[in-house]
């Protein structure tokens, strides 16, 4: 079996064909178990968790749009994007958006328009599995959006494993260590901010707490690589923002509130290296 590398056009990538280590990918992916999604230049990681504290969600923010990657379970045979195309259109529809079906790379793409904004849905078909690109942001960049949303897509590595799933099931989300660690400092803040712990019990003040060696948002020791390039997916993780269902979006150390417009100018980011995506690169400010 023939070996690919990231940027051949050969993507999405099933893990199993990829010539590159996913330790190699530490600086220009994020590895969420079951996919690792590259990070995009000027951008930030948004993670969602539930109401039961398990992530469901991972989110690339970046200045033009909001895109998050998921992976499912697909019956060897294949096909099972053009069903979902059809259901979601339907369902879509129904929820009051204007759909459309639009021509891409990979072929079907579901568009739907919202007042103010749009979502691009793109999947493609793989090995015993099925990967959907969502993207999200307002009218205006919808082009640039698509682009580099496709852009993503196109760099995403799938690792399915051979645990069996029922077809269509989403393939489970595991956090990296840089960024399970934040996800807990960000959570404790909110238990601390609300008073209580995860326990229900009074929390101690903040100063009869014992340092945690997190506050300054620096990545640990064991999860980083060699070299970590500024602004890549090791920098972007360990400055994520964590929210869920019932509380507001709670900002990682060093980092800002992601769905929060404070005028700043992400072209003064720093860049990623790490990533291919830099002729992609949005431009202008972040979307509420």
């Amino acid at each position: 079996m023939s070996k690919h590398s990231i940027g051949d056009t050969a993507g999405p990538y099933d893990i199993d064909e990829l010539a590159t280590p996913p330790a190699d990918l530490a600086n220009s992916h994020l590895d969420l178990g079951s996919v690792l999604v590259p990070v995009v230049e000027g951008g930030q990681v948004t993670v969602e968790m539930s109401p039961q504290h398990e992530p469901e969600a991972v989110y690339l923010v970046t200045p033009v749009g909001r895109i998050g990657v998921h992976a499912f379970a697909a019956p060897r045979s294949g096909g099972l994007w053009r069903e979902v195309v059809r259901e979601l259109t339907e369902s879509l529809s129904a929820e009051g958006a204007t759909t459309a079906i639009a021509d891409g790379h990979w072929g079907r793409e579901v568009v739907a328009a919202v007042p103010g904004g749009q979502h691009r849905f793109i999947g493609v078909d793989g090995p015993r599995w099925m990967v959907r690109c969502v993207a999200s942001g307002p009218d205006g960049d919808s082009e640039q959006l698509a682009q580099l949303a496709r852009a993503v897509l196109a760099e995403t590595v799938v690792r399915r494993g051979d645990q069996p799933f029922p077809p269509r099931e989403v393939l489970p989300l595991v956090l990296p260590p840089v960024l399970a660690d934040q996800v807990s400092t960000a959570q404790q803040q909110m238990a601390q901010d609300m008073g209580v712990g995860a326990d229900g019990t009074p929390l101690m003040s903040s100063l009869d707490q014992a340092p945690t060696g997190r506050e300054s948002g620096a990545v640990p020791d064991a999860a980083q690589p060699d070299t970590v390039v500024p602004g890549g997916a090791v920098t972007q993780a360990a400055a994520a923002t964590v929210f869920t269902e019932d509380l507001p979006p709670v900002a990682g150390p060093g980092g800002s509130i992601a769905e929060a417009d404070d005028g700043a100018d992400e072209a003064a980011r720093p860049p990623s290296e790490g990533s291919a995506m830099q002729r992609l690169r949005g431009r202008g400010r972040r979307r509420r």
